[in-house]
């Protein structure tokens, strides 16, 4: 079985680098560990940067999203029990798209295969070989039996768990972790939509989040312990501490409902670098994660996707290999930029248990220079909505 680029995961780094490089009439297979069903239906984040929203529309898959997606001009921050609109849109002229990540790859899934994309579910990656030479193969196991795909490339989309980043020696390769201490507990609850735009909430009692999802179905967290289990949280526990943790001196009514899905979400920081290694290429998840208060991971996953591709692209068509030499260097620099702003927003509006009172009027009086400092929300506002992709 032969191919000229081997994406190993079909997910959103896999997916979009696929797509841009047909458009480049270079030939891709995607293999995929998991079934379509199931990598359709895990629900995840979905803040899409313009820069995502963009690509996606330049690709021909922006229709849906733009149907069923919510543009966001601002998100709010709630502290001391007042709300500041950081007004995205009024300062740097750009949106977000609220579009969950499992509608993102239905779309892709789509819009792949009906025009005859070779995609491989339930294809688990193995073992890679060759990676410096000019004919890397990827061994994956599929019904029972072990099959090989030889390549020119290999990008390794496989997320944290994958077999790619393991496939570079470990004398290569730096992997840069931090583990924080708590987690969110998550909630999909069938109910009216609790405010029009996002909003990031601090309270003594730790972070809130309410976000959507459509008019009747939300997206909620609240700040919890690693530790805890979906079982110690009751329904009752659960919007008790979002009213307390959304709460506003001018009063801040919703109404509860049916909670649809619950679960708890680890939060990490992580980098390896290089990422790249003879002829692998990781991209997303596999070389990058970040915490996901500053809502950066779905998007650093398509920038990877994009230089990538821009890279395979000029080798084809030039035989020049500048761009994919530089291509650890560019998306790291990219990546490094969002674990900053990630940290900086993890660390403004969560409760640490090292605390004292003097750390926690210091969280206060940074979110107050947010909203009294033209500079200060402008600077927020611009990692926040994403820089445009490297040139």
């Amino acid at each position: 079985m032969r191919t000229q680029v081997g994406i190993v995961g079909a997910g959103p780094a896999g997916l979009v680098l696929a797509h841009l490089l047909r458009r480049q009439g270079i030939e891709a297979m995607v293999l995929e560990s998991r079934s379509r069903s199931a990598i359709e239906a895990t629900v995840r984040a979905g803040v899409l940067e313009q820069g995502t929203v963009d690509l996606l529309d330049a690709l021909g898959l922006g229709g849906r999203m733009h149907r069923e997606g919510a543009e966001h001009h601002g998100v709010v921050l709630r502290f001391d029990g007042r709300s500041f609109r950081l007004a995205l849109s009024q300062l740097t002229g750009r949106t977000i798209m609220l579009y969950a990540q499992h509608e993102v790859l239905r779309d892709l899934v789509g819009a792949w295969l009906a025009t005859g994309g070779a995609l491989r579910f339930e294809a688990e990656a193995v073992a890679l070989g060759g990676l410096e030479g000019e004919r890397p193969t990827i061994r994956f196991r599929q019904a029972g039996r072990e099959e090989e795909l030889t390549c020119d490339y290999v990008a390794g989309c496989d997320g944290y768990h994958g077999v790619c980043r393991q496939a570079i020696p470990t004398a290569l390769r730096r992997e840069l972790v931090r583990v924080h201490p708590f987690a969110w507990f998550g909630i999909l609850a069938e109910v009216p939509r609790l405010a029009p735009e996002l909003i990031y909430a601090l309270h003594e009692r730790g972070f809130a989040l309410a976000s959507t999802r459509s008019e009747h179905l939300q997206r909620l967290y609240v700040q919890c312990d690693p530790g805890d289990r979906v079982e110690d949280w009751s329904d009752d526990r659960i919007w008790s501490e979002l009213r307390a943790r959304l709460s506003t001196r001018d009063g801040f009514s919703f109404r509860d409902g049916p909670i649809v899905q619950k679960d708890v979400i680890g939060m990490r920081s992580f980098v390896v670098e290089p990422m790249q290694c003879g002829r692998l290429f990781l991209a997303g998840d596999a070389a990058h994660i970040v915490p996901p208060t500053g809502a950066k991971g779905l998007n650093l996953a398509v920038a990877d996707a994009w230089v990538l591709a821009r890279a395979l692209a000029e080798r084809y068509a030039k035989g020049s290999e500048e761009r994919l030499a530089r291509y650890s260097e560019t998306c790291l620099r990219r990546a490094w930029s969002a674990q900053r702003f990630s940290w900086r927003m993890t660390s403004l509006l969560h409760r640490f248990p090292e605390h004292d009172h003097f750390q926690r009027r210091l969280q206060l009086a940074d979110l107050e220079e947010v909203a009294r400092s033209h500079a200060a929300a402008l600077s927020l506002a611009e990692n926040y909505v994403g820089s445009p992709f490297e040139e």
